[in-house]
């Protein structure tokens, strides 16, 4: 990551700090702490301070803190981490309220507060605003993650025949990502038959069998930035049934993204894919219908029916995916990665051996 871009985004969070009126912030994150200062470890903490940015590691991780930090200060901590704020908050000049990240157990919480003489005060979201804004690099890393994950899982289904689990399945993708410098971005989800009406369903000993409906939710992280894509098809002849249900979460997912634009309220958008399945006379999902994506799988924005304030912003990558449950027969979710620009949506994962078209049902 360029020192500029990495300036900016400190910049962006002391913005943030003078409008909550906080001298300083304690980052505890893991993904916070990376996009702060490029620190790629754990059990590492960053420090916002009003004219600097200090990392603080331990042993196991100085060698490594001081080659990949860009544009901050590299402290090696000999006592806990509540303790080395503590004394680094305590040192500075002018800095008498600070900010936690409220993703911090309690007892840290408690710790900084008995160690440190400065108020501390926890705070939400205050990193996670900014990261939502994707730059060019991270959206080109995004987009090379579902490219690694497409073709893993078309690798993995090669091997797809009767008999194999759900739990071979997801293994075979799993070790396929190797080859592409990439690791999971999430527990893979595999079901097959009725399985798939269990929206988190984990991968176990349930044998593929003719006529089965196969659901898979994959990602792969790709230099810390991750995909999130699902993808459903039948395994030999699909029932009517299926192609009906297929066809009307496909049609919800597209109305979805046709109303992806800046300033669109997320709820429409949510809205926009429950209306389709709702004409269908299909059961409506409960799930909201989709979330952004980067360091994390789940990030700020969420698309959920309840949320009226939330608009869409250019940078964002949120994803989309609608889906139909019938407990005991199968589910359908469809899911893509999608850009918020100027002129509205961008797919950043579709590719053509898994293509979503409401009149061409997947087959293998």
């Amino acid at each position: 990551m360029e020192p500029v871009t990495m300036k900016a985004r400190v910049q962006a969070v002391r913005r943030r700090l003078k409008r909550e009126k906080l001298d300083a912030l304690i980052v505890t994150g893991v993904e916070n702490v990376r996009y702060l200062t490029g620190f790629r470890g754990h059990d590492s903490w960053a420090l916002i301070l009003p004219r600097s940015v200090v990392l603080m590691t331990d042993s196991r991780y100085t060698e490594q803190a001081l080659d990949e930090c860009i544009g901050c200060k590299v402290v090696q901590r000999k006592g806990s981490l509540a303790k080395e704020a503590a004394r680094l908050l305590d040192a500075q000049k002018g800095v008498s309220v600070v900010g936690v990240e409220n993703g911090c157990t309690v007892a840290m919480l408690t710790a900084i507060r008995k160690a440190a003489s400065v108020k501390v005060k926890p705070t939400a979201h205050f990193v996670e605003s900014v990261r939502q804004i994707k730059s060019n690099a991270e959206i080109r890393l995004i987009k090379k993650a579902s490219k690694i994950a497409f073709d893993a899982m078309d690798w993995a289904l090669s091997h797809l025949k009767p008999g194999i689990t759900e739990r071979e399945l997801a293994a075979l993708y799993v070790y396929r990502l190797s080859a592409y410098g990439a690791s999971p971005g999430f527990e893979t989800i595999v079901c097959f038959g009725p399985n798939g009406s269990r929206n988190h369903h984990q991968p176990g000993g349930r044998k593929l069998r003719k006529t089965d409906v196969v659901l898979l939710d994959f990602g792969a992280n790709y230099e810390g930035y991750i995909s999130d894509t699902t993808r459903c098809l039948a395994f030999g002849k699909p029932s009517d049934q299926f192609c009906r249900v297929y066809q009307a979460v496909a049609n919800a997912q597209k109305a979805a993204i046709d109303a992806i634009a800046p300033g669109v309220k997320a709820c429409d958008v949510d809205a926009a894919a429950r209306a389709v399945i709702e004409q269908a006379d299909l059961p409506v999902y409960e799930h909201g219908t989709g979330h952004g994506v980067g360091l994390q799988v789940h990030e700020l924005p969420f698309l959920a029916a309840s949320d009226k304030k939330t608009t869409l912003q250019v940078g964002q990558v949120i994803t989309i995916e609608p889906g139909i449950y019938l407990p005991g027969r199968f589910g359908v979710r469809l899911e893509d990665d999608v850009l918020v620009t100027e002129k509205g949506p961008k797919i950043l994962s579709r590719d053509k051996r898994f293509n979503v078209e409401p009149d061409a049902v997947p087959v293998r």
